[in-house]
């Protein structure tokens, strides 16, 4: 996410609102633009019967995510002593986002995992939130996993691609619609969400 390209991609935000997901997406009631949501209704449309996505984070208000950042770059710091800003701002970026780019808070973003009929969190390899350091980079979307882990973490990227949303790769839990990193990756001209307060 510190990569300049994403950066670069300019902001023409629809203004839709924040959008409260139903209990259908779990307990944490995460609030997301509307177009996202729509996605996220089409994705849990499109998985086989007995599964459900879990959101566990949707938007993250500003001071929220300046002190996410700021914790895991001394985690980061810590663990690559010899690291100079630039690095430090890549090994920390490749987990959190830098704020002026995080798609958490445009709304445009969500934490989630895949549930059965029970509610029980399926393996998928990690936690959600697991760092690299953690998971030894299990966390990463093409990790290396069991095979049962494998299969649910390609079921999740198929479907999750085929509703539209964009993951981001060191996160497998990790999906975003209309943030700048998102028109990237599909060549949109533009975010369709900015930050929000």
């Amino acid at each position: 996410m510190s990569d300049p390209t994403v950066a670069a991609v300019p902001v023409r935000d629809t203004g839709e609102p924040l959008r409260e997901l139903p209990a259908a997406f779990g307990p944490a009631r995460a609030r997301v633009r509307a177009g996202l949501a729509a996605r996220l209704d089409l994705a849990q449309h499109l998985l086989p019967d007995g599964l459900a996505l879990r959101v566990v984070e949707g938007h993250r208000p500003l001071a929220a995510q300046q002190t996410i950042v700021a914790a895991y770059r001394e985690v980061v710091r810590a663990a690559h002593p010899g690291a100079g800003a630039e690095e430090l701002l890549h090994l920390t970026s490749r987990f959190v986002a830098p704020v002026d780019v995080a798609p958490h808070v445009a709304g445009a973003a969500v934490d989630l995992t895949l549930v059965d009929a029970d509610g029980a969190e399926l393996d998928l390899g990690t936690p959600v939130d697991a760092t690299p350091e953690d998971s030894a980079g299990a966390c990463f979307t093409a990790a290396e996993l069991p095979a049962a882990a494998r299969r649910d973490r390609d079921l999740l990227v198929r479907t999750l691609s085929a509703a539209g949303l964009v993951n981001y790769p060191t996160e497998w839990w990790h999906w975003s619609f209309g943030d700048r990193y998102w028109a990237v990756v599909t060549g949109a001209p533009a975010a369709l969400y900015g930050p929000l307060p």
